[in-house]
């Protein structure tokens, strides 16, 4: 099984989930870590805890940062990259809000690039749709959707590009999975050549807020 996990609720207010994730860390591909839409502007002694007991169990720590579609400034990007490592051991980036457009593709390789010089490793790039090709051979994995059960079932789409490259650098987020469903939804996403996903119970405004049923007990 290879789940990524965006649990974006805080560990004081839900510990029992954190505790979970944390005696499941060997089960999953990484940890978004995501203190306050990004790393916040201090330390949270609640995550760095919460991030000390998950590299501990041996999970993979990616630090959210959010890159508005292109319009962040690098600078920005690289900071809040840098406030993840440096304050939660973050181990690479889980770079949020990605544009798909092949216009965008040079400023997005340049920052891949100026991150893994920093040691980000890996880059996740989150676009939530098939983005332009080249976005697959910049990061180590790409989430090429996020959205609803209903919509994932009904409409989803696989453009023969994603063909030519291996499962494992493909994720899908998939929310609002009814609970006995959760296996299925991990079985559909490596039928549809993602090898890494992570199907949530949860819906808008914040369907990460929670475990995916399969990581707390279910078996795929």
């Amino acid at each position: 099984m290879s789940l990524l996990i965006p649990l974006y609720v805080h560990p004081a207010e839900d510990p029992g989930s954190w505790h979970r994730l944390i005696t499941a860390a060997d089960r999953t591909y990484g940890v978004v870590i995501n203190p306050a839409n990004g790393p916040g502007g201090s330390p949270d002694p609640a995550f760095v805890s919460a991030a000390g007991a998950l590299r501990a169990a041996g999970a993979r720590l990616l630090g959210y940062v959010d890159t508005d579609y292109g319009t962040r400034p690098a600078d920005e990007v690289a900071e809040d990259a840098l406030r993840h490592r440096e304050w939660y051991g973050a181990d690479g980036c889980f770079l949020d809000r990605v544009s798909s457009a092949a216009t965008e593709l040079p400023a997005y390789r340049a920052l891949v690039r100026g991150l893994r010089r920093r040691g980000a490793a890996p880059v996740v790039l989150n676009p939530g749709v098939h983005p332009a090709p080249g976005y697959a051979r910049l990061a180590d994995l790409v989430v090429t959707f996020e959205g609803s059960w209903s919509v994932y079932v009904a409409a989803f789409s696989r453009p023969d590009w994603t063909l030519r490259l291996p499962p494992e650098r493909f994720c899908h987020l998939v929310y609002g999975v009814p609970e006995a469903l959760a296996p299925l939804a991990v079985r559909t996403a490596r039928e549809r050549g993602a090898a890494v996903s992570g199907p949530v119970t949860g819906g808008p405004p914040n369907p990460w807020a929670g475990l995916t049923p399969v990581l707390t007990g279910a078996e795929p």
